[in-house]
């Protein structure tokens, strides 16, 4: 497999010099895979509970909600049935909002547009524990499968476990498939992403990593892309990074990235 730097897709608010990209083929099917390079080797990391500021209008780091504010929408059937599952083993204990779930007629709904999607209560999805729960403050699904032993990413809605990092399928007309795993930016939060007070991927503040962050997300990159895309992707980022050619992520070269109006 080869490394190929590209300036296409470039994102939104960068020049194309300012991201880097590396693809593949993939040796099992008709598709060819491109990383955005510039994001997983910079040192992004979560830093929900330890400075995140929320993706409300206005920053609220107290609120203690991250990027759960509005909920959760369920990639297909088996996602959602996957964490209706784990919701079944959740209680009052460990659910602060067990009760106003059941008198709303459940954590999950299909709503007016027919998608299927988790319930927002009071300015976040219904299952984040608020800051006065003995938990603590966080998604109860992740708090649960931390207390069980078991990985997040087996508890929660895909776009809970995925987000920084989005998977996009695009299809040619003969059928070949071009797929991007890339930082997920506000726009594809849809139109209320350019109102966000605060998006991590854009701040200094959650570029304190002490690993890039293909080495710190390998389970989620894993079970976004598979085993064995993962590892060739991994050996030619440990090449580039042992050779020093490593990108810099934009957040460090003073980009502007949200208008203020």
């Amino acid at each position: 497999m080869s490394e190929h730097s590209t300036s296409t897709p470039p994102a939104s608010h960068l020049s194309p010099a300012q991201r880097q990209w590396v693809s593949f083929e993939d040796p099992t099917e008709e598709r060819t895979w491109l990383f955005d390079v510039t994001f997983l080797e910079s040192s992004w990391n979560c830093i929900f509970g330890s400075g995140c500021q929320g993706i409300d209008e206005q920053r609220d780091p107290d609120a203690h909600r991250g990027c759960c504010s509005h909920g959760a929408y369920f990639s297909d059937e088996t996602d959602r049935l996957r964490v209706e599952a784990v919701a079944a083993r959740l209680d009052a204990s460990s659910w602060q909002l067990a009760a106003e779930a059941e008198r709303l007629g459940g954590a999950i709904y299909c709503d007016d547009e027919g998608d299927w999607r988790t319930r927002v209560l009071e300015g976040a999805c219904i299952f984040h524990n608020r800051t006065d729960h003995p938990a603590g403050p966080g998604c109860a699904l992740h708090q649960l499968a931390i207390a069980e032993g078991s990985s997040p990413v087996d508890a929660k809605p895909e776009v809970c476990w995925q987000v920084p990092v989005r998977r996009e399928d695009h299809e040619t007309e003969t059928g070949h498939l071009f797929t991007m795993v890339r930082e997920w930016e506000r726009k594809d939060w849809g139109d209320g992403g350019p109102e966000f007070g605060w998006w991590c991927t854009e701040a200094p503040e959650a570029f304190g990593g002490t690993r890039p962050v293909y080495l710190d997300l390998s389970e989620e990159l894993t079970a976004i892309c598979g085993a064995e895309i993962y590892d060739a992707m991994r050996e030619i980022l440990d090449e580039r990074r042992s050779s020093g050619r490593a990108s810099v992520h934009p957040v460090y070269l003073g980009m502007p990235t949200r208008r203020d109006r």
